[in-house]
């Protein structure tokens, strides 16, 4: 039998599973790898630092559901991808991470650069295996490839340097499988659903993530038993487009007529929902719930009946069962509802008489120039929310924002993955101050490998959400200031094309000519500092602690934000 390196064997049962790109930093015990990879048909994208990498391949597993390779070196060079990989595991993203680690003699001796990885990455990883020995290479590589494109998240192969040049019999042809089962609940659990669905006078539909797919299912649904349909924030691009009986968002970053449909309703159906926020939930309605997963049941909040299934066959199974409901009445004023929560979000889109930059403007103006078929990804924290609300979903677009790990900096990064696995399409990056200034290294990414994507900063020189979060907490604003550079300069002198805009006259043309731009582009533009990102929802407590940091800053001497705020939120 003939021998192979096991750097070879790694990069060729990968491919295998799939991978088309490997993101990371290369350097000392992952040479080898980054050897194999150099004569593979897996493309190496050279990253500027490791966390970026973990959410380019992130952003590349997601959108394209294909598995993604990132590597690092021992020590720090591994280290850096974790909050990537937090952000990849929690999207439900099929990425493995290559880590390589110190020679296998010094493990254990605190050697240096020396870390546990497995400890680390067991934490936020569905597969985390140290490769022991060179015959147990293609084996362990296969399970982690199968695992996280299974299981859906991230797996971690630890790789000691001195193994990774071994040379070993090719063994056993294991490799990874990745089966497509049908699951949905029993006849009994599906009577029962259809039951409780047809005596409820008020049903609502709550749409999550796990709907992909099962869209025209769940028109139907709504359809025959006249439901409105909400959903969360991640499944926007699967609802949104072609449901006559969509009424949006509910939550913190939701709008008013989702969370109307859920807090009126008399009965709930959560439909591949995992909504963490149990506020949101109805109080004195009856909650069935369909996931794929049984540990998710009743988690965030107790339900009547929770069954195990996808949502597809789950509706499919289900339709034939139900009534047909005649009464239109809790949906005709949910979708009232609706077009005024649709007026009123356009109205926050107009651009303002003194020329001040809303960030609601700046993001119709993308919406509106942007393509049928554009890519939007969206930092964690106010472009996330703006994104959310205000970009367009048509069946085509598709949106990325950092919705269960909440991190920042995850915009630019992810877009770099995407546009690199998907180069027809446009792909842009809606990002914060802040977040763009955390990883900024990594617009020399864009340059160095080609990838044209556009990034529109939200410049408004604070860390404007949590901002956001003190006052609404009664809290002066501490810690949030932003000492900026120009943004445009500094990207024109790393190879963007950029411009740079304060004044809303001229922002619609700024827009539509960095999105034609054919190669990596910025804009950076002045935004109000004063915006507030107003729940679904007013609730009393919110009212007096803003009120309270009102009065607080009036006595610091901040009286003059405090007539911003509420000139640019509360006064028309």
């Amino acid at each position: 039998m003939s021998k192979k390196k096991v750097a070879d064997i790694i990069v060729e049962t990968l491919h295998e599973a799939g991978v088309q790109r490997c993101y990371g930093i290369v350097g000392d015990t992952l040479n080898h790898i980054t050897d194999a990879i150099r004569r593979s048909e897996i493309d190496w994208v050279h990253m500027r630092h490791e966390e970026a990498g973990a959410m380019a391949a992130g952003g590349e597993a997601l959108l394209t559901g294909r598995l993604t390779a990132c590597a690092g070196t021992c020590g720090p060079g591994s280290l850096h991808f974790v909050n990537g990989l937090f952000e990849a595991h929690r999207n439900r993203a099929p990425v493995v991470l290559i880590a390589t680690q110190v020679a296998t003699a010094e493990i254990g001796m605190d050697f240096p650069q020396e870390v546990d990885l497995k400890a680390i990455y067991d934490t936020c990883s569905h597969f985390c295996a140290y490769v022991h020995s060179p015959a147990q290479a293609r084996r362990v590589t296969a399970l982690a490839a199968q695992a996280a494109l299974n299981r859906l998240g991230v797996a971690v192969i630890i790789v000691p340097g001195d193994i990774s040049q071994a040379e070993v019999d090719e063994g056993l042809p294991f490799r990874a499988h990745r089966p497509q089962p049908v699951l949905r609940p029993s006849d009994v659990e599906l009577s029962t659903m259809a039951r409780m669905i047809n005596a409820g006078k008020r049903v609502t539909l709550y749409a999550g993530s796990g709907c992909e797919g099962a869209e025209r299912e769940i028109v139907a649904l709504a359809k025959k038993i006249k439901a409105p349909v909400a959903h969360t924030s991640r499944a926007k691009d699967f609802i949104e487009p072609d449901n006559p009986y969509n009424v949006g968002m509910t939550g913190i970053i939701g709008v008013a007529s989702g969370f109307r449909a859920i807090d009126a309703c008399d009965t709930l159906l959560l439909l591949g929902a995992d909504f963490a926020w149990s506020q949101f939930y109805p109080h004195e309605a009856k909650l069935i719930q369909v996931d794929s997963d049984a540990t998710h049941l009743g988690r965030r909040h107790p339900v009547d009946l929770g069954v195990v299934g996808h949502v597809r066959e789950t509706l499919q199974a289900l339709l034939p069962l139900l009534d047909e409901r005649e009464d239109h009445a809790f949906l005709r004023n949910s979708l009232k509802h609706r077009e005024q929560t649709m007026s009123q979000l356009a109205d926050e889109e107009r651009p303002a008489a003194d020329g001040l930059i809303h960030p609601q403007y700046l993001t119709h103006l993308v919406d509106r120039h942007a393509d049928d078929d554009a890519i939007f990804t969206a930092d964690g924290g106010s472009p996330m929310v703006w994104v959310l609300r205000h970009i367009r979903s048509n069946g085509r677009r598709r949106t990325l924002t950092s919705l269960v790990h909440g991190t920042m900096a995850n915009a630019m990064p992810s877009a770099l993955g995407i546009k690199k696995a998907l180069p027809a399409r446009q792909v842009i990056s809606l990002s914060g101050d802040g977040g763009l200034a955390m990883l900024l290294g990594d617009l020399l990414t864009a340059v160095q490998e080609h990838i044209p994507i556009k990034v529109i900063v939200y410049n408004n020189s604070s860390l404007g959400f949590v901002e956001m979060e003190q006052k609404v907490e009664g809290l002066l604003d501490t810690y949030t200031e932003l000492q900026n550079p120009d943004f445009a300069k500094l990207a024109e002198v790393i190879g963007f094309y950029s411009r740079r805009v304060e004044h809303a006259d001229t922002l619609e043309e700024a827009v539509r000519d960095v999105l034609s731009h054919p190669g990596p582009a910025l804009l950076d533009v002045k935004v109000n500092r004063y915006e507030l990102v107003m729940p679904p929802k007013i609730e009393p407590g919110q009212v007096l602690h803003t009120a309270l940091y009102s009065a607080k800053a009036i006595l610091s001497g901040h009286g003059q934000d405090v007539e911003k705020l509420l000139r640019n939120n509360f006064v028309d």
